[in-house]
């Protein structure tokens, strides 16, 4: 079978994906976006309704992108962060106004910011969304890297000059790659659902630390608020059967009565969490980024933040290497991008590993 030649391939069409084939509109680079479920037009299961906090930075990037319009109307701005400790008296309190902005972030349901980046690529014409698409290998080849996929109308082979993996934690793709990684389980369930509070929330995320992990209650339009309530993963079974009214009593005895009285929970949903770090991001021709190179604890909001910093500094060197008539995947623009991206994300990983060490332990 003969191989269709791409400049770049991308595995898996979440955040990171996505999020990068919208950085290279325009750029004039032959892009192949591989998706092992649904379509151009149906929201991956990845895009789901877990309310996400977009630092100023992304909404930065995603104005740039042309993308934040679509999402404005969905997203809660936060005016106030408060943060407690249950059992102890203190709390921080940040505010929008203290810092000088208009907002400290913004809350947007991961199903929003899905949608918006696949309007955003439709109709691009450098771009070949093939989906639904499972990898079935990935062999490097000189000048570039073999991309086979199972699809509905069989079998299609790809040719990359540059292979970038952002399928996700587990990552079947890594693993093709022969990428080793370091994983911690951190014993904990984030459990996520919707409810309404007593009180108006006034657009304030709250985050209280408790004995068996964060609770965070994120402000949504409408006066609503996302719940993620961390449970012991030997909990987390026996958490999810509860009758609504059981459920609302535990959160509400975790959180307090700050809100008021909490009522109307929506269906909920749960993650396991825990740290997954490759080894190595870069090698030659291949790269990973979002979830497949680091998952982070959520505890500081920080893993769909860091996964757009790194796609924006990845895309901003493969549009030099576009503008050059360079290759795309030479190990220079990898090894530049590795060694800018590597202290930020070296910060997060020791911020919000460091809390949950501090809180849990």
């Amino acid at each position: 079978m003969e191989a269709e030649r791409r400049d770049i391939v991308i595995v898996g069409g979440g955040l990171a994906g996505a999020g990068l084939a919208c950085m290279l509109r325009g750029s004039g680079l032959k892009v192949a976006l591989l998706e092992a479920v649904g379509g151009p037009r149906a929201a991956p299961p990845g895009y789901d309704e877990r309310g996400l906090v977009l630092s100023p930075a992304s909404r930065r990037i995603l104005t740039a992108l042309g993308l934040w319009e679509a999402l404005a109307g969905a997203a809660c701005p936060v005016e106030h962060i408060h943060v407690s400790e249950r059992g102890r008296f203190a709390f921080t309190h940040l505010s929008a106004a203290g810092e000088g902005v208009d907002a400290l972030g913004h809350v947007v349901r991961a199903r929003a910011i899905g949608e918006a980046l696949q309007a955003g690529l439709e109709g691009e014409p450098d771009l070949d969304w093939v989906a639904p698409a499972r990898v079935t290998a990935v062999e490097p080849e000189a000048g570039g890297m073999t991309v086979r996929a199972a699809t509905d109308a069989g079998e299609r082979c790809f040719h990359a000059r540059l292979l970038v993996v952002a399928d996700g934690a587990a990552s079947p793709s890594r693993r093709m790659l022969g990428v080793e990684v370091e994983e911690k389980d951190y014993g904990q369930v984030a459990v996520v659902c919707s409810l309404t509070p007593g009180r108006p929330h006034r657009n304030t995320a709250f985050e209280r630390f408790t004995e068996t992990g964060p609770l965070a209650l994120l402000p949504q339009r409408e006066g609503h608020c996302v719940c993620v309530n961390t449970v012991a993963a030997g909990e987390a079974e026996a958490v999810l059967a509860l009758e609504d009214k059981a459920y609302l009593a535990q959160v509400q005895e975790r959180f307090g009565y700050r809100l008021g009285r909490l009522r109307r929970p929506g269906r909920r949903s749960s993650y396991p969490l825990r740290l997954v770090w490759a080894r190595r991001q870069v090698g030659p021709r291949w790269v990973l980024l979002g979830n497949a190179a680091h998952a982070i604890h959520p505890n500081a909001a920080q893993g769909l933040n860091l996964a757009l910093r790194d796609a924006a500094a990845l895309a901003e060197g493969l549009w030099q290497a576009a503008r050059s008539g360079a290759d795309p995947g030479r190990s220079e623009l990898l090894d530049a991008y590795r060694a800018a991206r590597e202290p930020d994300q070296k910060r997060i990983r020791c911020l919000s590993d460091g809390l949950a060490t501090l809180f849990y332990n």
